[in-house]
């Protein structure tokens, strides 16, 4: 019995020096996937094409349709881009006003190095959509006051950036200022086209 367990020995130590080998490559591989990641110029940079906000009012709760433009660039040589999910969300004073609802266009797609890209965003709450009540008070006395009136568009990504055999997966957050005048007519109303061309913030969320 004691010669079985002397030769089972080696097998053993054999065995926990391949597991502890495997855990030291696989985190290895993982130090110099970061490495490389911070190395190379891989930050999107996000600009706000254009955005028209039309039909927009407040009685017991907020009604609009909001078209916006997205241009983003890999500004890379070496680090290419799949944008694997988009979602986006407007805001005023940081109360939702709701989700993009017809989606996002394209809903996914692969970006190269040093190209350019455009997300078509579509907010379509003609018939309106469900805010508190405070927002709305908050809204009409923004517009009651002649404007322009401020909102914050957020678009989340989920994206793996691929830098040869190595892939990446991130959850960046976009998030542009908008700014729409109030406009007189048979009454106070919010509208018009920004076409700004300001660069949006960009960060990394977990």
């Amino acid at each position: 019995m004691s010669g079985d367990n002397k030769a089972r020995q080696p097998t053993c130590y054999n065995c926990y020096f391949l597991i502890c080998l495997l855990l030291f490559l696989g985190g290895l591989v993982e130090v110099l996937s970061w490495i490389l990641f911070f190395c190379w110029p891989h930050k999107i940079h996000a600009t706000l094409a254009s955005a028209t906000l039309s039909n927009a009012s407040t009685a017991a709760e907020v009604s609009y349709n909001l078209a916006a433009t997205l241009r983003l660039y890999n500004p890379s040589s070496d680090v290419s881009i799949y944008y694997d999910t988009i979602s986006a969300e407007l805001r005023f004073r940081d109360a939702v006003l709701g989700p993009a609802a017809n989606g996002t266009s394209p809903a996914e797609f692969y970006q190269r190095r040093k190209t350019t890209d455009h997300v078509k965003l579509e907010f379509d709450y003609g018939r309106g959509v469900a805010v508190p009540s405070d927002v709305v008070g908050e809204l009409e006395t923004e517009v009651k006051s002649g404007g322009p009136i401020n909102m914050e568009l957020y678009v989340h990504l989920r994206v793996r950036y691929k830098f040869e055999l190595f892939k990446m997966r991130e959850k960046p957050e976009v998030r542009c200022w908008l700014s729409f005048p109030v406009k007189e007519g048979r009454g106070p109303c919010v509208g018009g086209v920004e076409a700004s061309g300001d660069q949006c913030s960009f960060k990394y969320s977990r």
